[in-house]
């Protein structure tokens, strides 16, 4: 297997646990938290979706999904166009809501341009430095794995919200 082929199968696998989390729910359950200040479904989603975003963006140099498609004016969150919910308070966490579709939607045109650039991503690729603010400097296969570990956490605490949410039912 080739790295190219080794992370289009991981991100094929969260898009399949973010379907699974996210499919069929009402909004009123999208938005359901296990306890006051436990995140939702939907901020999740927004969340890992939006780290994605951003960190696939910039270590490609290009636009993110979010602005670039217009998906920040159909959100119409109540944050700054660049929030990715790191480091969102409780208030914040409740003021994502947003349905199925529109949640899906934006993960799956994210999920695409994120295919199109790891699609041809070689050995020596995974080497090249994305991001020097750290030390060491963060590699293309670092942020990308990052990317794949955050995202994987994320929607599978939106799957176990939603067996919480669908007991509760």
């Amino acid at each position: 297997m080739k790295s190219a082929e080794l992370l289009l199968d991981a991100f094929g696998r969260i898009q399949e646990a973010v379907h699974e989390a996210v499919e069929g729910l009402s909004d009123d359950e999208l938005t359901a938290r296990v306890d006051p200040d436990a995140n939702s479904i939907a901020w999740l989603v927004w969340h890992l979706t939006r780290i994605q975003d951003d960190h696939v963006a910039d270590a490609f140099g290009t636009g993110q999904v979010w602005t670039a498609e217009g998906w920040s004016g159909r959100f119409g969150l109540p944050f700054p166009e660049d929030a990715t919910g790191f480091g969102h308070s409780s208030k914040q966490v409740a003021a994502v809501r947003a349905p199925a579709d529109l949640l899906l939607g934006y993960y799956d045109a994210v999920h695409a341009r994120t295919l199109d650039h790891v699609g041809s991503v070689t050995d020596a690729d995974l080497d090249r430095v994305v991001d020097t603010r750290w030390t060491p400097h963060v590699t293309l296969g670092v942020r990308l794995i990052s990317v794949v570990a955050e995202d994987n956490q994320h929607a599978g605490q939106a799957a176990y919200v939603r067996g919480v949410v669908e007991r509760r039912g």
